[in-house]
């Protein structure tokens, strides 16, 4: 029985720990839907005409909830009779049920103290399901509202997008490694991982595909800033016509507040080029809007440019892309031609142009991935196409960021390397790493001292003997007269190259010592000497 005690108390440790993060991603999912029903019970109860109950609401905030994390919505109440779906997700929405649970999967995988936590994978696990077990039930609740959850939708990418983000969290919790991979995964991937050098240029690559797509969301944002500075009559006619208390005012504001990061997105996509759809029959690119767009009341629907040929204003967009395709170069040259390294620790032209080209595809990536999600059907006839097209907007990303960042980045790369006077470098030693040693240190200091001193060797000796002339009766002094009368050998100011500037008490005479005047042989010793003004504090 005392054998066995050990290894049940790790059992029942390790349940608890399972336990513990099931709980904690119910708990995450259930703040979530909390926090949104609140917001909606506030609105619905200040609404001066509420048409429906409590029941109503709840289920409505249940929908809005799913809706969040990817989920279609299906509205069957319509003029034509026929359910429209609703599938334009509001990003900033998705925001709030992310971070829940990838904190609560980063905290479940972390252990506490005095015992060992749960394994990532239970951990993982473990929250994801909790997560999934309130995700079923408000599925259910909103069956009955005006805004149905779409049953397909809720495994993908409703499940895809809690998977993801609780395993993020413990990827955090682990310190963000970068490998191993599983061991299921091709052997030659684990043993490119397993390389420093690979992970090295990986990480590179991902930083400066990061800024790419930072660069094109704060374009894109500002275009739509710019439109609806021009159109801001009409923004304002249609926020004033959707509602007329100030309690639909604000939720109108909350929506158009949530839609804001589609917006960006799609003011990236325009200034791409593939431009965006609305509906069926009309298409907005930089050239021009071609088509009769269907387009619904709303205040951010403003910034849509007029119908007709583009002018040379919405041109200028195009300034987008390649602010992005710089700043994928800005940032890879900053780690092929780093300022504080030597020069022979740069990356070589091929490895540059990889990383370069890496980058460029991973903000082609992460372009694709979020235009997609940020349009969507708004119905079943004009609009069921609303929105960027992911797969021309891709596309387009990897041509501008690859066709100019690739020249900008060898550019860079050049000028870090021949130009020697710019404010931010640095002067590093052209050694990688510091000498090991006490002799290796002291040659690599009598080579310095050498480098400065050839300059100024004939006023130091000046100076010393300046300094030194009352005492010179005392003993040698280099080119003047020894004791007796014999006029000692002149020695040199600065120390061989290789030589210790200072060299073991009861070293022979022309050896350098402590004190004796940066290494010149025959100098006053120290102890005749009531201090040396050269020795450098």
């Amino acid at each position: 029985m005392t054998q066995r005690s050990p290894k049940a108390t790790a059992e029942r440790n390790r349940t608890l720990d399972l336990a513990s993060a099931l709980v904690r991603g119910a708990v995450a999912a259930g703040l979530g839907l909390g926090a949104l029903t609140v917001l909606v019970m506030v609105v619905w109860i200040s609404s001066p005409y509420p048409d429906s109950g409590p029941g109503g609401v709840l289920r409505a905030a249940a929908g809005v909830w799913l809706l969040a994390h990817g989920a279609g919505l299906v509205r069957p109440d319509t003029l034509s009779g026929v359910p429209a779906p609703v599938s334009l997700v509001p990003l900033l929405l998705v925001l709030g049920p992310v971070w829940l649970a990838h904190r609560a999967a980063r905290d479940a995988a972390e252990p506490e103290e005095g015992r060992p936590g749960p394994s990532r994978a239970g951990a993982f696990c473990a929250v994801t399901a909790g997560y999934l077990l309130v995700v079923a039930g408000a599925a259910a609740c909103a069956r009955g509202g005006s805004l149905r959850p779409d049953p397909d939708t809720l495994v993908f990418p409703v499940a895809l997008v809690v998977a993801g983000a609780a395993a993020a969290g413990v990827w955090t919790a682990a310190g963000r490694p970068f490998g191993p991979l599983p061991s299921w995964s091709p052997l030659v991937l684990q043993e490119a991982i397993a390389r420093t050098l690979f992970r090295d240029r990986a990480e590179a690559a991902c930083r400066s595909a990061a800024a790419g797509v930072t660069v094109l969301l704060g374009g894109g944002a500002l275009l739509v800033a710019v439109a609806l500075g021009r159109n801001a009559g009409a923004a304002q006619d249609a926020f004033l016509g959707l509602a007329g208390d100030w309690s639909g005012r604000f939720a109108v504001l909350l929506l158009a507040a949530s839609l804001v990061p589609n917006a960006a997105l799609w003011g990236a996509a325009y200034g791409l080029g593939p431009g965006f759809s609305l509906g069926t029959g009309a298409t907005a690119t930089p050239l021009g809007l071609e088509g009769t767009p269907a387009v619904p009341h709303f205040p951010l629907l403003a910034a849509v440019p007029d119908q007709g040929p583009g002018s040379l204003l919405n041109g200028a967009a195009l300034a987008v892309p390649v602010a992005a395709a710089l700043a994928v170069a800005w940032f890879t040259a900053r780690r092929a031609a780093p300022a504080d390294a030597p020069r022979a620790r740069a990356w070589s032209t091929r490895e540059t142009v990889r990383v370069t080209l890496l980058a460029a595809l991973g903000c082609s990536a992460g372009t694709a991935l979020l235009t997609a999600v940020a349009g969507g059907p708004l119905g079943t006839g004009a609009l069921r196409e609303f929105g960027p097209v992911w797969w021309l907007a891709g596309p387009a990303a990897l041509a501008w960021t690859a066709g100019i960042g690739v020249p900008a980045v060898l550019l860079l790369r050049l000028w870090r390397l021949r130009t020697p006077g710019w404010a931010w470098r640095r002067d590093v030693p052209e050694a990688d790493a510091p000498p090991a040693t006490a002799t290796a240190r002291a040659a690599a200091t009598a080579t310095a001292v050498e480098a400065e001193a050839g300059e100024k060797a004939e006023a130091v000796v000046g100076r010393r003997r300046r300094w030194w002339a009352p005492w010179r009766g005392r003993g040698g002094v280099a080119g003047d007269a020894a004791p007796g009368g014999t006029p000692a050998p002149a020695a040199s100011s600065v120390p061989a190259p290789g030589t210790a500037p200072d060299a073991a008490p009861g070293a022979p005479v022309g050896a350098v010592g402590p004190g004796a005047g940066r290494g010149d042989a025959g100098f006053v010793p120290d102890d005749l000497l009531p201090s040396d003004p050269w020795d450098e504090k």
